[in-house]
């Protein structure tokens, strides 16, 4: 069994094509998002429709969450003008979506399971099975992944949020935990706010199955950003000159 795991979409469904594209070269039998699907891009309807055609399980992700209460949950102390212009952008998110692309979204799931062969399951979520702003890096201690995904380690574990590619043994089991990357939205952790910039490509991972055999593949597509950056342009969506300066740095 293949499956295709994507997630932090963000509404560019520029790189969500791209990823589709690569699909098509590359067929899984299945795909899972694990979600942040649709808010702070500049094509939030778009992105719906493509989920809405695949049939795709989706998760809730904490910005999907966000989008539709207007709620922040995390822990994250965020400046009063960047709050101001997520707003901005949330609102018109909002208006570019029908009533049965809200209620789609509300339908997305904490945790999704797909059973694998040989018994074996996969759980996907956002952050961590608990919650979608839970954070896991590579440099997470050990004895915090016990707390977050201890329980779950008879299963094979997935989770976006970070934006980060990664894979990491749990524990002692033969599982392991992996993160699939973000499409729409890869970045390097290793700059500042300040001189922030968007990675010009999308990143998605395939999950093979097959017996005793396991195999994980990351997959990065780079594309060109210049239909991304139009998109901006001709959104009408608030702030668009400042997401645009990330791809164009």
């Amino acid at each position: 069994m293949r499956i295709a795991v994507i997630s932090d979409i963000h509404g560019n469904c520029v790189a969500l094509d791209v990823v589709l594209a690569d699909l098509k070269q590359n067929p899984a039998e299945q795909m899972v998002c694990l979600g942040d699907a649709i808010q702070g891009g500049p094509q939030p309807a778009q992105v719906v429709s493509r989920l809405r055609e695949l049939g795709c399980s989706v998760v809730m992700g904490n910005a999907d969450a966000w989008l539709l209460s207007g709620k922040e949950t995390g822990s994250e102390n965020i400046p009063t003008e960047r709050r101001r212009k997520m707003d901005d952008i949330r609102a018109w998110s909002l208006s570019q979506l029908s009533d049965a692309d809200k209620v789609f979204i509300a339908q997305f799931q904490p945790t999704i399971e797909i059973p694998l062969e040989a018994n074996r399951k996969l759980l996907c979520f956002h952050g961590s099975p608990q919650s979608f702003d839970d954070i896991i890096f590579p440099s997470t201690p050990e004895e915090e992944m016990q707390k977050l995904l201890g329980p779950y380690t008879s299963h094979f574990l997935t989770g976006g949020h970070t934006h980060l590619q990664q894979i990491r043994r749990i524990g002692t089991s033969d599982t392991f935990f992996f993160n699939p990357g973000s499409v729409g939205l890869a970045y390097s952790h290793q700059q500042s706010a300040k001189d922030f910039r968007a990675d010009p490509w999308a990143e998605y991972a395939l999950l093979s199955v097959h017996d005793s055999r396991v195999s994980l593949e990351f997959r990065r597509i780079v594309y060109d950003v210049a239909p991304l950056i139009e998109a901006y342009r001709t959104s009408g969506r608030p702030h668009a000159a400042d997401s645009i300066a990330e791809y164009s740095g």
